[in-house]
């Protein structure tokens, strides 16, 4: 079982300190955002290079600690042509140098319709879809060039906003280089969760075969909305996430979300626990 974490949800400090506290709680694998967890590096488009990413991959390879994905989320559907195409040739700058951080990942959201992520149902129509094809397809595009993997979360917040869509995307763009990071509690509403079991099962069923990372993270309900708190402090049936998990994708990257101290610790346990007991 591989237990990772979103590297900004650990206390920012210096990047030695940052992959020992990490390592030294035993996790195997990180999702990266370079600009949250290195702001001090002030990291502008452009200052990537092989020699920094190396600087950085190394680090942590010698904690065995696996750069699991470089997180780049950014509005692919910006209203804003111009901030779209900020986000799309950043992202691009990320796959071309992931190889440098021993990563095969580069992740991200599908964005919103408004500048800002929210939930709306304009995101579930026919143009934003197309508009989510068009950006994804030049990423991937991209990322054959490379050798490297597009990973793109589904969210109710965002075009690609359940399993049945975001199958539909797989099928338009129609390349392995585009792979599925699933996280549960991300296709999840207030009008939903209580028919969870379904809908994870039905993202095995439809994406299974290309899943290449869980994000783990939980929620409760506050004010008739879905919260999102510390893995093992809510609602989320992890029996069956893990289950499917286990008997599904051995080994998978399982990343920690929304988890800071003083729950790592906990979490972790949980997850392993529950992952013996499936």
């Amino acid at each position: 079982m591989n237990i990772g974490i979103r590297a900004h949800d650990v206390e920012n400090r210096p990047l030695e300190e940052l992959v020992e506290e990490i390592a030294g709680k035993g996790l195997t694998s990180v999702q990266l955002a370079l600009g949250k967890s290195f702001d001090y590096m002030k990291l502008e488009p452009g200052t990537l290079s092989p020699g920094l990413a190396h600087h950085i991959g190394t680090a942590f390879a010698r904690k065995n600690v696996q750069i699991a994905v470089l997180g780049c989320y950014f509005n692919m559907i910006h209203p804003d042509k111009k901030e779209r195409r900020k986000g799309i040739e950043r992202f691009k700058e990320h796959i071309r140098f992931a190889r440098d951080f021993g990563c095969s990942i580069v992740g991200t959201e599908t964005g919103n319709v408004n500048p800002e992520i929210v939930y709306t149902v304009e995101n579930f129509k026919e143009e934003p879809f197309v508009e989510v094809v068009e950006s994804v397809r030049e990423l991937v595009q991209e990322a054959e060039k490379f050798g490297v993997i597009v990973g793109i979360e589904a969210g109710v917040n965002h075009p690609i906003y359940s399993p049945k869509v975001m199958k539909r995307l797989l099928d338009m763009v129609n390349s392995n280089n585009l792979q599925v990071i699933l996280d549960p509690v991300n296709l999840l509403t207030i009008d939903t969760y209580q028919d969870q079991d379904k809908i994870i099962q039905e993202a095995f069923e439809l994406l299974g075969d290309r899943i290449v990372i869980l994000h783990a993270k939980d929620f409760v309900v506050e004010d008739n909305q879905l919260k999102t708190v510390a893995v093992g402090q809510g609602l989320l049936n992890y029996d069956v996430v893990l289950k499917q998990t286990k008997q599904k994708k051995p080994y998978l990257n399982i990343l920690m979300e929304e988890t800071t101290e003083p729950f790592i610790n906990e979490s972790l346990v949980f997850l392993k626990n529950k992952y013996e007991q499936v």
